[in-house]
C-alpha cells in the first residue's frame, strides 16, 4: 500500500471516470482542495452540474480507488458543482451572467412544452442550479399562470428586474399586457419585444436560462438565436406520428442555424389508470425514442400523463415544488439531470471550437 500524499491520491483518482465525458476525474480538473492531516483525507469534487445523476456513486468510486491503493484512515468527500458554460468568448453581451441558454421548442402546439419547461426549471432549481425562464410566446404566453404570477415586473437601474417565484426568475409578455387584451403585433414587434427580454432584463447569475418558445420556425425563433449563441435546443413531441412530423422539422430548423439538439422529451407517452393501474399508450408508444434515434440525437426521456401535472399548471404551482416525492416529479427530474448531462457533454466539447457567426 502506497502512503498518503497529493500525488497518490491522484494518482488513485485517475481511476474513476465521468460516464457522461469520458475521462477522468483528474484529467477534468475535478478533484480540488486536497487537505492531508496525519493520515486523514479531505477534498472536494466540483462537478460540472449540481443535477450529476451519478453524484453518488462518483463519490463511493472515489473512495473505493484511494483505500485500494494508499493507506488512510479518514476520508471525507465533498461533492460541489461548478456549472459549465461555453467558452466565454461565445457567450453573448447582452447575458453576460447567463452560463447556458436552452431552447425548449417543438414543432407544433398542444403537445405541453411550456409545462415541461416549467417543471424542468424547477427541477434544475431543486438539484441546486441558478435557473430562470422566459416566456417568447407574444401570442399566447402561459408562463404566468403556471407560476400564479399577478404582479409586474419592477425596475432598476433602468433595467426591468424578473419576477421570482419557487425560486426561478420569469419573464413574460403577460406581466406586462393586460391578459384580457390580445395582443395583436406582426412578426418584427413581436420578434422586438422578445429581443427586449434579452437586452433590457437584469438576470443577474444564472447557470441556466430556459427560453419557452413559441410553436412553429418562425420570427421569434430566428431572433433568438440571431441575439444569442443558444447552448442547445430540447425539442418537446408527443408519441403520435402527426406530432413527430412537426417536432421533426423543428429539428431540422436549429441544425441549419448551427444550434445543438440536447436532445427530444416525449411528453403524454401513456397513462396509468388509477384504478386498475393498466398502462394506456393513448397517443401510440415510443415516437420519441425512434425519432431521436432516427436523427442521432439523444432521448432525454418520456413523461406520461398525470392529472397532478395538469391541476399544478393550473393552480400556479408546478408539480416539481408541490410534491417533489411523487413518482411523476422524479420522472421528470430525471430527465432535467439528463439535459444537464448533455450540456456539460457540449460545453466540454466547444472548449476548443471556434465561435460560429449566424446570420439569417
Amino acid at each position: 500500500m502506497k502512503s498518503l500524499n497529493q500525488q497518490n491520491v491522484l494518482e488513485a483518482l485517475k481511476i474513476v471516470k465521468d460516464p457522461d465525458l469520458h475521462k477522468d476525474i483528474v484529467t477534468l480538473q475535478f478533484v480540488k482542495n486536497i487537505i492531508i492531516d496525519d493520515n486523514n483525507l479531505k477534498l472536494d469534487i466540483e462537478l460540472t452540474t449540481p443535477a450529476c445523476p451519478v453524484k453518488e456513486e462518483l463519490k463511493a468510486e472515489s473512495e473505493k480507488a484511494i483505500r485500494s491503493t494508499i493507506e488512510v484512515n479518514k476520508i471525507e468527500i465533498n461533492m460541489t458543482s461548478n456549472v459549465t458554460s461555453r467558452q466565454v468568448a461565445a457567450r453573448a453581451p447582452i447575458l453576460p451572467g447567463v452560463k447556458n441558454t436552452i431552447a425548449v421548442a417543438s414543432g407544433k402546439g398542444g403537445v405541453g412544452k411550456s409545462t415541461v419547461a416549467v417543471n424542468l426549471a424547477v427541477a434544475l432549481k431543486n438539484s441546486g442550479a441558478k435557473v430562470g425562464v422566459v416566456d417568447c410566446d407574444i401570442y399566447g404566453p402561459s408562463i404566468p399562470l403556471m407560476f400564479d404570477i399577478k404582479e409586474k415586473p419592477q425596475m432598476h437601474n433602468q433595467k426591468l428586474m424578473p419576477i421570482e417565484k419557487y425560486g426561478i426568475k420569469v419573464m413574460s409578455i403577460g406581466f406586462l399586457v393586460d391578459p384580457m387584451q390580445a395582443v395583436i403585433w406582426r412578426g418584427p414587434m413581436a420578434s422586438g419585444a422578445v429581443k427586449q427580454f434579452l437586452t433590457d432584463v437584469d438576470w443577474g447569475e444564472l447557470d441556466y436560462l430556459i427560453f419557452d418558445f413559441p410553436p412553429g420556425t418562425g420570427d421569434i425563433q430566428l431572433t433568438i438565436v440571431q441575439q444569442i449563441p443558444l447552448t442547445g435546443a430540447v425539442i418537446v413531441t408527443t408519441p403520435q406520428e402527426i406530432s413527430l412530423a412537426d417536432a421533426r422539422k423543428g429539428l431540422v430548423m436549429f441544425n441549419k442555424v448551427n444550434v445543438p439538439i440536447l436532445g427530444i422529451i416525449e411528453n403524454m407517452s401513456y397513462y396509468i389508470c388509477s384504478h386498475c393501474g393498466e398502462r394506456e399508450n393513448i397517443f401510440d408508444f415510443g415516437g420519441g425514442e425512434r425519432a431521436a434515434t432516427q436523427m442521432k440525437v439523444p432521448f432525454l426521456g418520456e413523461i406520461p400523463i398525470d392529472i397532478k401535472l395538469r391541476i399544478g399548471g393550473d393552480k400556479g404551482i408546478p408539480l416539481t415544488e408541490s410534491d417533489i416525492e411523487s413518482q411523476q416529479s422524479k420522472i421528470i427530474s430525471k430527465i432535467a439531470h439528463n439535459l444537464a448531462a448533455q450540456i456539460s457533454i457540449k460545453n466540454a466539447e466547444s472548449m476548443n471550437a471556434t465561435p460560429i457567426s449566424i446570420s439569417l
